[in-house]
């Protein structure tokens, strides 16, 4: 039982631009597996070369925390099946891209496709027993194998909730979780692949009857019944799966909320938390909403929105993501771009990228946070932050503080476009951009259409891979900057009915 009353204060979502087209993976594997061709409509969601479940979660707690105090939060939950450290904590790299205190404590949950409920779950229970405020994000960067069905279904994508005491804008009402080893897919240490057994028996046995059970459990918890549901979220990869599901839970069908597969694809334990988060974003207040997360079992999350409903709602959220979406039709580049085949780099790529880990830990909030300095004397701002100033009228020393710069609006003062250096997504654009308030910084430039990198265009930093050490696999995480525009509020008012 809960102690005090918790709810959703913040949420969003994030998707990336990338649109992977899935008639272009039928037409390159049509032939070996003609199977295909009835998952061959719509796209899926792809993350860009330098996206991973770190940074798309990053870039979904940014835009929900907004404008919020980030000193309250005083925890990190970070879920995935697809974290790209095994033993470098992974929500710790998020912590600090967000620039929180160091007395956030954080933690990774991962192993199953509900890490994402079971996470929020426990985050609900840690609120209402005084743990303060918890930032509970979840994101999935799954690789499938070329050929496979799975790599038409799946989809990248992140989301990010803000649980705390009080009502929030969706207020929690209880919860219920059962557990077994019903094993519908595997991965085992060290492969790069699920293993899935039999689809119509995963359907039968274990949806239709593990996940009825526990939303029973759950109604049963919190004195509802099946026809109080007004909005019913079953993340799951086989069609048809969530409507069976909410009729024999007897969920009215019209409750049942659409799993977005045409437009974004699965994104394995996120799911839940994106659908979630996509429905907040338009629901009205008073409606009552259940989440199911399946995976070794099943939890159920049930929920009622109240009326600050509206003023906890995103800037962007996920129907602007959705909104701002550039198809990919080249195969290979998604190849490429997942780690799925190794292209010919030349002798350009081929330099140490050795990290110097002593470096990176002295300068973590202006490499991982983008933290500059202020003249606390001139109001001189600069990047990175230094013990003298670089004001030419005065070389103060010692007198900057810390100045978060990720935040702050900028624009392109010089570019080049360079074709000779070695990118995985030539040609690089890179350059300097000057800070609403002051400062420069010299950066990389991403996700610009052709021709739009100008001077004087407007832009907005976002958190990205840099580089990897391939010797030694490590992964290199820095700012660069995008187009302003993708993340207008009105592009997502656009989407609001969608």
């Amino acid at each position: 039982m809960t102690t005090q009353t918790v709810g959703i204060h913040a949420f969003s979502g994030y998707v990336p631009r990338l649109r992977l087209q899935r008639e272009a993976v039928f037409a390159a594997n049509g032939w070996f597996n003609s199977g295909l061709k009835g998952l061959a409509r719509g796209e899926r969601a792809m993350a860009g070369w330098d996206e991973d479940s770190i940074t798309m979660a990053v870039e979904a707690a940014r835009d929900a925390l907004g404008t919020r105090d980030r000193a309250t939060v005083a925890r990190v939950s970070l879920a995935s099946t697809s974290l790209p450290n095994d033993d470098r904590q992974n929500s710790t790299i998020v912590k600090e891209a967000l620039n929180l205190p160091d007395g956030v404590a954080a933690l990774d949950v991962a192993g199953s496709q509900r890490a994402g409920t079971s996470s929020l779950l426990d985050s609900f229970y840690a609120a209402a027993g005084g743990a303060g405020d918890i930032l509970c994000l979840a994101a999935e960067h799954s690789r499938q194998k070329p050929g496979s069905e799975g790599e038409l279904t799946a989809g990248h994508a992140a989301a990010a909730m803000l649980v705390a005491p009080g009502a929030g804008a969706a207020t929690f009402l209880g919860g219920h979780s059962v557990t077994m080893d019903f094993v519908d897919h595997f991965r085992a240490a060290g492969s790069d692949f699920d293993y899935h057994w039999e689809a119509r028996w995963i359907r039968d046995e274990g949806y239709a009857k593990i996940v009825p059970a526990a939303i029973a459990g759950a109604l049963a918890k919190t004195g509802l019944c099946a026809a109080d549901v007004d909005y019913f979220i079953l993340a799951t990869p086989v069609k048809g799966v969530a409507d069976a599901v909410a009729k024999k839970a007897g969920i009215a069908a019209e409750a049942v909320v659409d799993g977005m597969a045409a437009v974004l694809g699965y994104a394995g334990c996120a799911q839940p938390l994106v659908l979630l988060s996509h429905l907040l974003e338009r629901a009205e207040p008073g409606k009552t909403i259940l989440v199911a997360g399946f995976g070794g079992g099943c939890d159920v999350i049930v929920l009622r929105t109240t009326d600050a409903i509206a003023s906890g709602r995103p800037a962007t959220g996920v129907a602007g993501r959705l909104a701002d979406r550039k198809p990919e039709s080249n195969y290979v580049r998604y190849l490429a771009f997942s780690g799925l085949i190794e292209l010919e780099k030349g002798m350009r790529a081929e330099f140490d990228q050795k990290p110097i880990l002593t470096a990176l830990y002295r300068e973590r909030k202006a490499v991982l946070g983008f933290v500059g300095g202020k003249c606390t004397v001139t109001g001189k701002v600069q990047f990175p932050k230094s013990p003298i100033s670089v004001n030419q009228d005065a070389r103060m020393i010692n007198t900057q503080e810390d100045y978060p710069m990720a935040e702050l609006p900028a624009r392109i003062v010089s570019y080049t476009g360079d074709s000779l250096t070695f990118h995985p997504d030539p040609p690089c654009y890179y350059g300097s951009v000057e800070f609403v308030g002051g400062g420069r910084a010299m950066v990389e430039f991403v996700d610009f259409d052709p021709g739009q990198v100008e001077v004087g265009v407007d832009v907005r930093m976002v958190f990205r891979i840099k580089a990897v050490d391939e010797r030694r696999g490590f992964i290199k995480y820095f700012w660069k900057a995008a187009p302003a525009h993708a993340d207008a509020a009105s592009l997502s008012s656009n989407t609001k009915e969608s």
